[in-house]
């Protein structure tokens, strides 16, 4: 699907007079797929010079090469581009790589204006592929958690969302009444969704969407839990292990009082 976003026409007066459409993005549709089919086009309108020469240049980083030179295609768009309709150039399969401004230069020797030019510019983008997501399986009460969520395939980069339960999640719990209880904030940029401190009532499945001009994708959902910390049983356990050292230090000092590793020692150097 080609995006059109104008047409933008020369003075007809001197010739030649070329038109084109303004191309600003082609997006291949399918997960991940680059590949379609676009069409620059640059027309003459009008020219009294019978065969007006026609050249098609790429400009990137900088960097000017031929696309279209001497009658044939040049460079990396050697196998994948034609001219048709005589000055238009069709590039199949394209790749984020055809992101570029090419220009269209006609050289008219007959008529009175006998050069002219235009540029367009192609961008390619391509849809996210499914993101990677890392939510921890389980948290405890008032503690901190982050989630991320990154995909580094589509173009141009595409903005996070993240849900629970398939529910939105606002980009700042504050914002929304429905999530008051909570304390997080999304970044859309990084897809970094960040709690404050966990409560019990942000235990769920969570999901990110990653979203660009060229469509979306989804990471799969995983559970994130948020549990009380047993306050209680910890302490008990910290004092049975004080009880259970405390004990084992008395009966090694009785052993001692008893003449128990003493008399091991001696019969030992007998």
């Amino acid at each position: 699907k080609i995006h059109v976003a104008g047409l933008r026409w020369n003075q007809c007066s001197p010739a030649p007079c070329i038109f084109l459409f303004y191309i600003l993005g082609a997006m291949g549709r399918g997960q991940g797929s680059e590949g379609q089919w676009v069409e620059l086009s640059c027309i003459i309108k009008a020219t009294t010079t019978p065969e007006p020469r026609i050249e098609w240049k790429k400009i990137k980083d900088g960097q000017t090469t031929y696309v279209f030179f001497h009658n044939k295609i040049q460079g990396d768009l050697l196998n994948r581009a034609e001219l048709i309709r005589r000055t238009s150039l069709a590039i199949r399969n394209v790749t984020r790589l055809d992101t570029a401004t090419y220009r269209c230069e006609v050289a008219a020797p007959g008529d009175e204006k006998n050069i002219d030019e235009i540029n367009i510019h192609l961008t390619v983008q391509v849809k996210p592929v499914a993101p990677k997501c890392r939510v921890p399986k389980a948290v405890p009460v008032g503690k901190s958690a982050s989630l991320h969520c990154q995909e580094n395939e589509g173009f141009p980069a595409p903005t996070y969302s993240w849900y629970r339960n398939s529910e939105p999640l606002p980009a700042d719990s504050t914002s929304h009444h429905k999530f008051k209880n909570s304390s997080f904030v999304v970044n859309p940029a990084t897809g970094t969704l960040a709690f404050s401190t966990v409560n019990k009532g942000d235990t769920g499945r969570y999901y990110c969407i990653a979203t660009n001009n060229a469509g979306s994708a989804k990471c799969e959902e995983q559970e994130m839990e948020v549990y009380d910390l047993n306050i209680g049983g910890i302490v008990g356990g910290v004092l049975v292990v004080a009880v259970v050292l405390s004990l084992i230090t008395l009966g090694i000092c009785c052993a001692y009082r008893k003449g128990l590793f003493v008399n091991k020692k001696q019969n030992g150097n007998r």
